[in-house]
């Protein structure tokens, strides 16, 4: 039994939930598992194979399930690999390296490599965005530009949200979902898909180590084209320092503030996709 889920009979629910949302999707797409350092990495492959490609990562407590609407409309010109993020309620090994050290780029080497791409774009959401920046910072060679939507590692983490979220989780499903609530903002409408995410953080364990902040230096460091877009209201993040410090540190970046947005981000795919096709800023 994965010791990120509670049960191997919850993991099952996550897994196989996950595996009808792609059974349902409606884009023609590849399934593959990539051998790496950390186990074997779940990516799904859509769009045409000579188009230019672009990796997307999720953030934490999800899966490649919060792309499939975005991954539509960006495979008509970028060739999409949706990689599950190892330790997170995917399909990919529950690996959780320290964050700390180089491992987490050199997974992102390993899947590359197997995916046969030398340089591509990047897209992530959150602990993504983390992921996305810690490998542009360790290798700058092999990112082409950057999308992130609510990235950690430039602003703080607050803590308010899960305190609540720990006290509301003892009153039930009820409680799950108004955390959930409290935590992607106040503007997120999820739909039905509350219901996968309400399953997902039943089951999961999520992570409990703090996300690093990338020095000033490290920020210096970032060459790549920057898109990022944060909301005003984040509960999970500080995104007003986030954009301080961006603005401050990667003046070449194009950040975002979305006044009454929070942590949960899906309004601006067309933006992200102009930024991806065209090389121009949104």
């Amino acid at each position: 039994m994965s010791t990120i889920y509670r049960s191997a009979g919850g993991r099952q629910a996550v897994e196989q939930r996950y595996r009808d949302y792609l059974d349902q999707w409606q884009v023609p797409a590849q399934r593959r598992q990539i051998r790496t350092s950390q186990g074997e990495t779940f990516v799904v492959a859509c769009g045409f194979e000579d188009a230019p490609p672009v990796v997307l990562l999720h953030g934490g407590g999800t899966n490649s399930t919060i792309w499939l609407g975005d991954a539509a409309r960006w495979s008509q010109t970028r060739r999409v690999y949706l990689v599950d993020v190892i330790g997170e309620p995917g399909l990919s090994a529950a690996s959780r390296p320290p964050l700390k050290s180089d491992a987490y780029a050199a997974w992102l080497d390993d899947v590359l490599d197997g995916l046969g791409v030398e340089r591509a774009a990047f897209v992530g959401a959150s602990l993504g965005g983390w992921l996305a920046l810690d490998y542009a910072i360790r290798r700058t060679h092999r990112v082409e530009r950057l999308a992130l939507r609510a990235p950690a590692g430039a602003g703080r983490q607050k803590y308010g949200v899960v305190v609540a979220a720990l006290f509301l989780t003892l009153l039930g499903e009820r409680g799950r979902r108004i955390a959930l609530q409290l935590a992607l903002g106040p503007t997120t409408d999820l739909g039905a898909f509350i219901d996968y995410m309400l399953l997902v953080h039943k089951h999961y364990r999520p992570r409990r180590d703090k996300l690093p902040i990338f020095g000033d230096e490290q920020l210096q460091a970032l060459t790549a084209p920057l898109y990022v877009i944060v909301g005003a209201k984040d509960r999970m993040l500080d995104s007003q320092g986030t954009a301080r410090r961006l603005n401050t540190f990667v003046p070449h970046a194009a950040v975002v503030v979305v006044p009454d947005a929070g942590h949960s981000l899906t309004e601006d795919g067309e933006a992200i996709h102009r930024f991806l096709t065209d090389g121009l800023e949104p």
